[in-house]
């Protein structure tokens, strides 16, 4: 309301019209980012070993913590779901990256818990040491910096993956992807209870919620390989996947892009 003087008199201007709505894809920018619900209850969260993860990892572990066919099924994902050119994020990471070799990226900026491991990856241009689980921020990376948020097989030991899956929408461009994988390994001890008592068809869907709590990530798709396991449409088949080859990795992954996947 406005007050106006004019021959002699006072008036009252009217209020300004409301301004117009906005369109249900201009509300959803508004709001991405924000954490919709939270996934994990306190118990969820707990861990057997309370030690500090930077005391965990003080040590360099220059191994690969999954099989030769959850690598290939990896990077396979890498080389369709990342463009070459593109600036990658690879977020707990370590000594290898698993990204296609044929590629070239723009840049890959790598975190981790372990400064000679990252030193190790030749994949990265940079990298930063930094305990996510003691500090739930990317605070260091200016949003919609990347083009690509990768997570490999480390997604079960973030306390706090509300806050974190966040972040990664935050530093993703829009049409950015972020491709978490896992499998059943982990470190049990260092594992959140929600994930150590799960079954890996409860971890995928605990993935997936982690997307759907943050507004701005498109549905998750997920992607499944089960070495020798085949449709189990009939009952042979069925037969066949229950005597399977044993002690292979399977190999998930659930990925979202931030706002609109691109065509």
């Amino acid at each position: 309301m406005a007050l106006i003087f004019g021959h002699g008199r006072l008036a009252i201007a009217p209020p300004p019209p409301p301004p117009p709505p906005l369109s249900p894809r201009a509300e959803n920018l508004n709001r991405a980012g924000q954490i919709r619900r939270t996934v994990l209850t306190d118990r969820n969260r707990t861990k057997l070993n309370i030690a500090p993860d930077r005391d965990f990892y003080a040590f360099p572990r220059l191994v690969t913590h999954v099989d030769d066919g959850f690598i290939r099924e990896l990077t396979d994902v890498y080389r369709q779901r990342i463009p070459a050119g593109s600036e990658v994020l690879d977020l707990m990471s370590s000594w290898v990256s698993h990204l296609p070799p044929e590629f070239s990226y723009k840049r890959v900026v790598g975190h981790g818990l372990n400064a000679q491991e990252l030193l190790k990856n030749k994949r990265l241009d940079d990298f930063f040491v930094k305990d996510l689980n003691r500090d739930p921020s990317l605070s260091g990376i200016a949003a919609e910096s990347f083009d690509a948020v990768v997570c490999a097989v480390s997604v079960q030991y973030l306390e706090q993956p509300e806050k974190i899956f966040a972040e990664i929408l935050r530093v993703l461009r829009p049409g950015g992807v972020c491709i978490v994988s896992f499998s059943n390994r982990m470190f049990y001890d260092k594992a959140i209870a929600a994930w150590r008592d799960g079954s890996d068809y409860s971890r995928i869907q605990l993935v997936v919620q982690y997307f759907q709590a943050v507004a701005g990530f498109t549905q998750p798709e997920i992607i499944k390989r089960i070495p020798g396991m085949v449709d189990d449409s009939t009952l042979i088949s069925r037969l066949l996947n229950f005597w399977r080859a044993p002690g292979k990795d399977p190999f998930y992954a659930v990925i979202s892009y931030r706002n609109i996947k691109p065509a």
